[in-house]
């Protein structure tokens, strides 16, 4: 068990965050789950800057005294803030008592039939009440579902057909195209409408081109006053 202390007069405990194993570094992934999980995470960052979240990939959670950390491959907590002092021992992680709920969006990505995600990794999230689990299996280890989608309701996970995460007004969906010079299909955040969530180097594309757009027009449009007899520079 894990020690406890005092930390107020009202008799409120909390575990001692010098007792938990903030992180082990021990290196688990593989070249496509690290890459798609910094998909994942970094389109978050680029397209919802206006709002408060924390969302992180292969960060422990702590989510019961006395149990070990769950540690999913990407998180998704929104209104909540990464402390100032991340180096210090308690911040280092996501302990469900300090930041007051647990992450909205909890994700695991099928490399193999080791990880019991339909079982035991169901059931601690299901426990820690995470509002939707997401169980991304690209080489269909455990089944013929490529994606499957659990909300939860009441107490329970229920598998629902749905993409869209209406709680969190986010959905997820399978995409084909490149990032980071690889072609591939990758599950990605979306809007309602389908569109996804950009990354920081597809929001600077779509900037340039639309510069290169805007300049083409101008061009277009001196090009036709010359042709008038109108010099352009003269306006």
């Amino acid at each position: 068990m894990v020690q406890q202390v005092l930390i107020n007069d009202d008799d409120y405990y909390v575990p001692d965050a010098n007792q938990l194993v903030t992180e082990d570094d021990t290196p688990v992934d593989n070249f496509a789950s690290e890459k798609q999980q910094r998909l994942l995470v970094g389109s978050l960052y680029s397209s919802l800057q206006q709002q408060s979240l924390l969302a992180a990939a292969n960060v422990g959670i702590y989510h019961t005294d006395g149990q070990p950390a769950i540690v999913p491959d990407v998180f998704l907590s929104f209104d909540v803030q990464m402390p100032e002092n991340w180096w210090e021992k308690q911040n280092r992680c996501y302990m469900v008592w300090r930041f007051g709920k647990p992450p909205e969006v909890v994700l695991e990505i099928v490399s193999n039939k080791e990880g019991d995600e339909l079982g035991k990794k169901l059931e601690i999230y299901e426990h820690m009440r995470a509002s939707y689990y997401i169980v991304y299996d690209p080489n269909q280890q455990l089944g013929e579902k490529v994606l499957r989608v659990y909300e939860l309701r009441g107490r329970r996970y229920f598998e629902t057909s749905e993409n869209w995460l209406e709680q969190v007004g986010l959905g997820v969906t399978l995409w084909e195209g490149k990032f980071e010079d690889r072609q591939d299909t990758w599950l990605r955040w979306c809007y309602q409408d389908g569109n996804v969530l950009l990354t920081g180097d597809e929001r600077a594309e779509q900037e340039r081109q639309r510069a290169e757009q805007a300049e083409q027009r101008t061009q277009l449009l001196a090009d036709r006053l010359r042709a008038m007899g109108v010099d352009p520079d003269t306006l």
